[in-house]
């Protein structure tokens, strides 16, 4: 089976968006639990995941196969990770806008953290609806401390299977804070960002198995959430993505190419999945 990218047709004018379980404490947790996110919360939180598989002929985005067994993969391993999962396919700019609106305003007072998984095509900085693209840090924003109080020094996690740009990576050879009193935080504090693909580069999906990404994140998940802590987590999907896949493409200059994700960390402290 072939893969594909989450962009634009590659024969497709370039340009901006188209305007019309336990884990032992003493072994695996050195540290001081000033340093690690509290667990001991009645629920662990939800996890949203917008999947986009179709799209409107104006975006001259094509459909997304492979994407629905990613969400499943997702959806599988999130809830058995103890996450309230909800999926919502082919959303708009505006439904997306509005879900993730309506979600950041509820009350997460009982919940320990909030993930989010993002499935679909994706520009720099840009990410799509069905209709039309938004800026990701738009939806990112309504997480932030001031806009999201009952989530305020609580990990908010997005995972986004996106395109960042049209770049391929060829690959190359080579050898083998004190928590005294009341605090202010910053209200860009506590996000984790993981990203498919580096900023500018193509990001690739099986059409028959999904992404390279979300089967990897799916996979080091369900292998290591019970001791490892998230960084080195995601550490282990760097290094299956970028030392076990190849693409397979009959389009000229799209065949055996490489992918590395990007983790962007704001995390203030260690976050292991169990308490």
């Amino acid at each position: 089976m072939s893969d594909s990218v989450d962009a634009r047709q590659v024969n497709a004018k370039e340009g901006s968006c188209p305007s019309d379980p336990g884990v032992d404490h003493t072994d695996a947790k050195p540290h001081s639990d000033v340093f690690q996110y509290n667990m001991s919360y009645p629920s662990l939180g939800q996890c949203v995941v917008i999947n986009n598989k179709n799209f409107q002929r104006k975006t001259r985005m094509g459909v997304r196969n492979g994407t629905d067994e990613d969400a499943k993969n997702a959806m599988q391993t999130f809830s058995k990770l103890g996450f309230k999962i909800k999926v919502y396919n082919d959303q708009t700019v505006s439904q997306m806008r509005d879900l993730l609106t309506k979600v950041s305003k509820e009350d997460h007072s009982q919940s320990a953290m909030f993930a989010c998984v993002l499935l679909s095509h994706g520009e720099d900085g840009m990410i799509f609806g069905t209709d039309d693209c938004i800026e990701v840090k738009e939806l990112f924003a309504l997480f932030r401390g001031d806009r999201c109080k009952s989530l305020v020094g609580k990990p908010k996690l997005f995972f986004i299977q996106a395109c960042r740009g049209t770049g391929l990576d060829a690959g190359i050879e080579c050898d083998s804070v004190s928590e005294e009193g009341t605090q202010k935080i910053p209200v860009e504090a506590d996000f984790l960002y993981v990203y498919s693909t580096a900023p500018g580069y193509y990001s690739w999906r099986n059409v028959a198995n999904g992404s390279w990404f979300i089967s990897s994140l799916c996979e080091m998940l369900s292998k290591y959430s019970k001791q490892l802590e998230i960084m080195q987590i995601m550490t282990r999907v760097n290094h299956k993505v970028a030392l076990d896949f190849k693409s397979s493409s009959n389009l000229p200059g799209f065949d055996g190419m490489k992918q590395i994700p990007c983790i962007v960390s704001m995390l203030t402290k260690e976050l292991y999945f169990h308490k």
